[in-house]
């Protein structure tokens, strides 16, 4: 879990990477319940519960129930600046997409599963509105837009769009963790730039292709490439700890 330097929990410290408040909460009253079963004290991370969550949320709508490593420690700082340089920016393109997954030893599929993920979940309007009032066919840095799609967003997202306003990442089964993410981007209903570019460029939409006539395929790449994230900037020793709460260090 993120901090503030302020000690504030994720869902408030501005690093623009943030989980829900509601997920935050959803974390912290998980952490409670196991620090207060007697014997389990001190013993499971935050980072795990995470993990778990994460795992919980796919199966229960409707995606794999795979099989989670455990032992994380947690992290013992913050730093923003780290953040903001280790998640993908929603304009980015293909190349860009494959060096920062390529620097955590993620293939191209291993991407293309992991974008999967868009499946479920939103997004504020401020990650694609340059997207969806600047849209022209075939602009370099902004891959082509069902025009249809194109208007409904202008609907949930006016150029004067409150700073809450939201849209979901897959326009068609929202509530359902399923390939039709891959479908949409077939149409050219791809949300963010980084999602729609996945089908536009030649190199990665075979992948994107299987995905969508395929949802074994799918799964089982995205099951693969969830194990191979969790084990990124793993924590030993010293250098992590099990917090006593999820939103501050002990």
């Amino acid at each position: 879990m993120l901090m503030a330097p302020n000690g504030d929990d994720e869902s408030h410290s501005g690093a623009d990477a943030t989980l829900s408040p509601d997920a935050v909460d959803a974390i912290n009253k998980a952490k409670a319940a196991v620090e207060a079963l007697p014997g389990c004290a001190g013993k499971v991370s935050c980072a795990d519960i995470l993990a778990m969550a994460a795992r919980d949320v796919v199966s229960l709508l409707g995606g794999p129930n795979y099989a989670v490593e455990l032992g994380r420690l947690d992290g013992k700082t913050f730093n923003r600046a780290i953040v903001k340089h280790v998640l993908p920016g929603p304009g980015f393109n293909l190349d860009q997409l494959n060096s920062l997954f390529a620097q955590n030893g993620f293939t191209q599929t291993d991407m293309i599963a992991l974008s999967g993920a868009h499946t479920i979940g939103v997004t504020h309007c401020d990650k694609f509105v340059r997207r969806i009032y600047t849209f022209k066919q075939h602009l370099p840095w902004n891959p082509p837009m069902n025009l249809e799609y194109l208007r409904s967003l202008r609907r949930v997202c006016p150029i004067n769009y409150s700073p809450t306003a939201i849209a979901m990442l897959d326009a068609s089964t929202p509530r359902v963790f399923d390939n039709a993410y891959f479908n949409n981007l077939r149409y050219n209903k791809g949300l963010l730039a980084s999602d729609q570019v996945l089908f536009t460029d030649r190199r990665s939409r075979p992948t994107v292709n299987l995905f969508a006539a395929n949802s074994t395929a799918f799964q089982e790449a995205f099951v693969a490439a969830m194990a191979k994230l969790g084990r990124i900037g793993l924590k030993t020793g010293s250098d992590g700890e099990i917090r006593r709460v999820c939103t501050a260090v002990n």
